[in-house]
């Protein structure tokens, strides 16, 4: 069973792609591999920032012979008299088969020509050498680029290919405009590291692999790790051992481990050391600059506390016997990195923080929109709406108006606009130095809570609400310019803030009623803006609605058609209601969805989805729950009938408890008791036609169905739900 291999050889690629273009292979490769039905034993995808390779161990010689059944003309065109037509014969040949190897078969529209082939199986060989260019060519990224004068686009020149079937090279040739490059079994060794033997006569320099599964060893040997997990892990242990050993904690993000793994091909850790007075910065301060500036690795004093040492590891691609010099070099760019920062934090510090204020007014949020300054006036207006719905007042409504106003000022300071990673960071620490609470402080870092799926949420109440005023007042207003998501356009990020909101909102357990603020909200932004479009508001719900129901089903698990039921489909009271209460909208999610794990919804289905579907054809509203406004006993002719009502007068009280307690529970164990009345009405021995031909008996009956229907609404619409 053949090993191949295929390893691409470039320039330095970028980070980003070494990992994707892995991944990308890791899908290709396989799914390409059976479509060819080329079996294997295992395929293993190696990158690093020169080469990327897959490995594909025990493959067939050649494909299998197979039969492949095609149909061919109608057997009436086919065949005139029992005798073959020309199209029969343009069939057979087209096929390569005699005439004798067609078949008549019966198929739903008539009887047709069939004939089974033979394929005979392909050598995988000349399979391979087809599939390797798609491979190279259907590879995606950001910013290919044309080099030579040819049209071969990728992210860095293709400088070597290795293509190898067990000890063969196999031949395929890449060429760009005047540039080509053919296969070999020729690799290449570290840039620094690898000294290649001398090349005998009519050889040529680098690694020359034998085999294609001697790939892993032949390119260590080399000091090349092409193995990405190994390399990683490797890494990741050189690092925490290089802080051990200073006394510390090495702070080892994923992110960072992930990016350095691909910016390397042997690592090596290299401990550099900055001055002791560069520690007067905020530990946030020098951990931006030597990890998001410098891709370093900062050591701490203690693994939970973030208080540093001054000394940070860099995973060097060089000589581990030049690490002094490799330390020395970095530790220039940081010094000087690390005095900017200094003078930046010295020079903010001067005036407090409020003095930042007026210089908002020069800054731009969005051209039609106006200054940062003008986002801020709106935004503190927002959330004092939110805190009167709220009902807070007293020091705290303080606290909320003193963060809405200042959350943005550190914006024009110094240190921020050299590193804007640290905006809402260098807010607080300016605010406390600045004498402001810790409450205001927290709240100023904490409103551009989460940054990204999975962050944290703001702690706070005050940052909370100035979280929410903030990306409330970005959603009103881009979407009053029109600018709204499309596909996977969304520049300002309007989908992660209506997320945000939402998850504030339901993590903080705050009663907030979106519903009733976002139509004060736009009222204020329309009186400003005469000329907004009358859709906006609509269009708003409509977008906070797509994003709950996102949420509830892929980070809640809650079924599509249980989400339905509770934010409605085409249902306006319903998707109201919703956004009246989200607390209320996702507990009455959670809960169907636990009802239905634990099939008690099952119970209910049939008598609540039944009432449904009749209840649809009369005319009581569907917020109707007292039964004696809305139904006649004096009108009914079965004992069914009023057994029915009389059910329904006890349901009211658990009805109303549960709505008011939210909980659902009672309802669902008053729905239950009340199945078998409801099961008579429709079946037993007292059954009645609902739809009577009086309609005064039809609508009675009719009412009865729609008040069973708007109790089962408090918890859900079950027209929505799909049977289980």
């Amino acid at each position: 069973m053949p090993n191949f291999l295929l390893e691409l050889g470039t320039e330095e690629l970028p980070a980003s792609f070494v990992a994707s273009s892995a991944q990308q292979w890791q899908r290709l490769v396989p799914a390409t591999l059976a479509e060819e039905s080329l079996t294997n034993d295992s395929i293993n995808v190696y990158a690093t920032p020169r080469r990327l390779a897959v490995l594909v161990k025990g493959l067939p010689v050649q494909q299998l012979d197979r039969e492949e059944e095609v149909k061919g003309p109608p057997a009436s065109s086919a065949f005139k008299d029992g005798k073959p037509t020309k199209a029969a014969e343009g069939f057979a040949k087209k096929q390569g088969v005699e005439i004798d190897a067609l078949e008549v078969r019966a198929t739903d529209k008539g009887d047709f020509v069939f004939v089974l082939k033979k394929i005979p199986g392909r050598m995988t060989a000349d399979i391979l050498t087809e599939l390797v260019p798609q491979w190279i060519n259907k590879l995606e990224g950001k910013r290919f680029m044309r080099w030579a004068d040819g049209d071969l686009k990728f992210p860095r020149p293709i400088r070597w290919m290795v293509a190898l079937l067990d000890d063969t090279v196999l031949p395929i040739t890449l060429v760009s405009g005047s540039d080509t490059v053919k296969s070999d079994r020729i690799s290449q060794g570290h840039r620094v590291l690898y000294t290649p033997p001398t090349p005998q006569k009519g050889e040529t320099g680098g690694v020359s692999i034998p085999q294609a599964e001697d790939y892993v060893e032949c390119l260590r040997a080399a000091c090349v790790e092409v193995d990405r997990t190994q390399r990683k892990n490797q890494i990741k242990a050189q690092v925490e051992a290089a802080a051990t050993k200073q006394g510390g904690y090495a702070d080892i993000t994923e992110d960072l481990l992930e990016e350095v793994t691909d910016l390397v091909e042997w690592p090596n850790a290299v401990v550099g050391k900055f001055d002791d007075e560069f520690l007067i910065l905020p530990p946030e301060v020098i951990t931006t600059i030597i990890v998001t500036n410098q891709r370093y690795f900062p050591i701490l004093k203690s693994p939970n506390y973030p208080e540093l040492l001054p000394y940070f590891i860099t995973i060097s691609n060089g000589d581990p016997a030049k690490a002094a010099i490799i330390a020395a070099g970095n530790e220039r760019v940081v010094r000087a990195r690390l005095a900017d920062g200094q003078f930046f934090y010295k020079a903010d510090l001067v005036k407090p923080l409020e003095d930042y204020l007026p210089k908002l007014a020069t800054v731009t949020f969005q051209e039609d929109l106006g200054t940062v300054r003008a986002k801020v006036d709106r935004l503190c207006k927002i959330a004092s709406l939110i805190a009167t719905q709220l009902q807070i007042t007293g020091e705290q409504q303080a606290y909320i108006a003193r963060a809405a106003l200042l959350c943005k000022a550190d914006l024009v300071t110094q240190m921020v606009y050299e590193l804007p990673e640290m905006q809402g960071i260098m807010g607080q620490k300016y605010a406390l130095a600045s004498g402001e609470s810790e409450e205001v402080a927290t709240a100023i870092f904490e409103h551009y809570l989460p940054k990204g799926a999975g962050d944290n949420l703001p702690q706070t109440l005050t940052g909370q609400v100035v979280g929410i005023a903030d990306k409330l007042d970005t959603l009103v207003s881009i979407f009053g310019l029109g600018m709204l998501p499309t596909g996977s356009s969304d520049p300002f990020a309007l989908r992660r803030a209506a997320n945000a909101i939402t998850n504030i909102i339901w993590a903080a357990q705050l009663p907030i009623n979106l519903h009733q603020l976002l139509a004060e909200v736009v009222a204020e932004f329309t009186a400003a803006r005469p000329e907004t479009p009358a859709e906006l508001l609509e269009q708003l719900y409509e977008f906070f609605l797509q994003r709950i129901r996102t949420l509830l089903q892929e980070e809640k698990n809650v079924d599509y058609d249980l989400v339905n039921a509770v934010l409605g489909e085409n249902d306006p009271e319903y998707t109201e209601r919703a956004l009246r209460d989200l607390l209320d909208a996702r507990e009455r999610a959670l809960f169907l969805q636990q009802i239905r794990n634990n099939q008690t919804l099952d119970l209910i289905y049939e008598t609540v989805n039944r009432s449904t579907r009749l209840a649809a054809q009369g005319d009581l509203d569907k917020v109707e729950l007292e039964p004696k406004t809305a139904v006649k006993p004096d009108l009914f002719q079965k004992s069914s009938e009023q057994a029915f009502y009389d059910a329904v007068v006890q349901l009211v009280p658990q009805t109303l408890l549960s709505k008011q307690t939210r909980n659902y529970q009672q309802l669902v164990d008053s729905l239950t008791e009340i199945a078998p009345a409801v099961s008579s009405f429709f079946d037993g021995p007292e059954s009645v036609l609902v739809m009577d031909p009086d309609p005064e008996i039809k609508r009675n009956r009719l009412n009865l169905l729609g008040l069973l229907r708007n109790h089962a609404r408090v918890l859900a619409d079950f027209g929505a739900i799909v049977k289980s």
